[in-house]
């Protein structure tokens, strides 16, 4: 696995960059896995791949804010990107890991090495649900999918420093819930994990133990050019 550390960029540009390193990867990577670190450097809705608009976003509330409504490559809700709110992402190969191929045995291995992972920083983080990481009663951390033939993005984004009022104000409450939520609004049910970007960052990488760290991925800007994801809608 290769840490990837890319220059920072929008959040749209990061998104774009998100899928065309999956298909890259799934064109031409010969089994190469990948890890990203990144925080958006603006607040932006992403949804995900099938989300509809007006049923989970509040069109007025982002529009006065400032606020782009982007869409990323992966399924699930809607979630609020920006500053103090740390993104990760695996571009795992499915040719070395078959057994990741069924979205259950997916998040129950990542979630697992995450959650024991984290513990080291904030002890009582657990897998709640589905696809969400805890602290206590609260979430910390939503992960989705994006699946192909030979590889998988598996990504999620950690609160620790956000605006957890902001995500109230321009999201409603998500047509699907977990039945841990309890029907719990935004404010009730999100928390900032306690602790800094730097050993978020830390112990992230300690957990998934990249070989090497790249700057650059040579072949990337031909996929740029051919994705559309992450423009505003």
């Amino acid at each position: 696995m290769i840490l990837l550390q890319l220059p920072s960029a929008t959040t749209a540009e990061e998104l774009a960059r998100e899928m065309a390193l999956l298909d890259y990867l799934e064109t031409e990577g010969e089994g190469q896995e990948i890890l990203r670190l990144w925080e958006p450097t603006d607040y932006a809705v992403i949804l995900g791949a099938s989300c509809e608009v007006e049923r989970e976003v509040n069109r007025e509330a982002c529009e006065a804010a400032g606020i782009a409504i982007l869409r990323r490559p992966s399924g699930g809700c809607a979630v609020v990107g920006g500053p103090g709110c740390l993104m990760y992402s695996l571009f795992l190969s499915l040719e070395q890991r078959p057994w990741l191929r069924l979205p259950e045995d997916a998040h129950q291995w990542v979630l697992t090495r995450m959650a024991e992972t984290l513990n080291l920083l904030v002890p009582g983080i657990a897998r709640r649900g589905i696809s969400d990481l805890a602290w206590g009663e609260r979430k910390i951390a939503g992960q989705s999918i994006r699946r192909k033939r030979r590889s998988l993005l598996y990504h999620g984004s950690i609160l620790y420093a956000f605006p957890l009022e902001l995500i109230g104000r321009v999201l409603k409450m998500p047509p699907r819930q977990p039945q841990w939520r309890a029907c719990r609004s935004h404010t009730d049910f999100l928390a900032n994990l306690p602790v800094k970007r730097h050993d978020l960052e830390r112990v992230i990488i300690q957990c998934w133990n990249p070989a090497a760290t790249a700057w650059e991925w040579p072949g990337l800007d031909r996929y740029l050019k051919s994705t559309t994801l992450g423009g505003s809608l």
